[in-house]
């Protein structure tokens, strides 16, 4: 919903962005409504005990947290039906629910080419890639993720059984550097979006070591 007052701040849309190198036009999903709620989970990744036995290894990191997100989005197609939009008179929302799906199916041509392929006596073929997907949720969290799970409530339909109406839920694993080779671009995206966090972090930590000490209190934190 667009406000009338002339000074409101412009939204920001949260979005995911599938780019396939086989394919020009990349999938571009915006939020036609932002969820009010966005749930993360980080798991440390700590050096295991089966890797080292010493004592000093217990606080090492292995690399950077497993991190989980998840969200409902809803897709209503009433402002476009009322408006007689020509794809959602036709279509519903169907096509929006496609864009969203389709980040879990291998490409169809390149299901043809394995299908050929064994057909031809051909006994192993490399499993399809999925698309490099971006997940973002504002300037400074840009991740590269993966859709691990994706639950769909068609709430209405059309005369035609289109969606109109739906409530989708998704499940995305984060992939940091852990996880993608060094010549993979979401290994930088990560490796930035790591970047960003630290500075927020020491912008926070600074206005709370100022808050602890208390005014008039210099602190020193070199040791000299």
């Amino acid at each position: 919903m667009t406000s009338s007052f002339p000074r409101s701040p412009k939204l920001l849309k949260g979005a995911i962005v599938a780019i396939d190198p086989f394919n020009p036009l990349s999938s571009v999903i915006v939020f036609q409504y932002n969820p009010q709620t966005l749930k993360r989970n980080l798991k440390a990744t700590s050096v295991s005990t089966a890797q080292s036995n010493a004592r000093a290894e217990a606080m090492r990191l292995s690399g950077a947290p497993k991190e989980t997100i998840n969200i409902d989005v809803e897709i209503d197609a009433t402002d476009q039906l009322e408006q007689a939009e020509t794809n959602a008179v036709s279509m519903g929302i169907y096509p929006q629910l496609s864009a969203l799906e389709m980040l879990l199916y291998p490409k169809s041509s390149q299901v043809i080419i394995n299908t050929a392929l064994l057909a031809t006596g051909v006994t192993e073929v490399i499993p399809p890639m999925a698309p490099f997907t971006l997940f973002i949720w504002g300037p400074k969290r840009v991740v590269p993720v993966r859709l691990t799970s994706f639950s769909i409530s068609e709430e209405a339909h059309d005369t035609s059984l289109n969606p109109i109406r739906a409530k989708v839920s998704l499940g995305l694993e984060v992939l940091s550097y852990n996880d993608l080779p060094l010549t993979h671009p979401g290994y930088y995206v990560f490796l930035a979006h790591q970047v960003a966090k630290e500075t927020m972090a020491t912008i926070s930590s600074v206005g709370d070591l100022s808050a602890a000490a208390g005014a008039g209190v210099e602190l020193n934190l070199g040791g000299s």
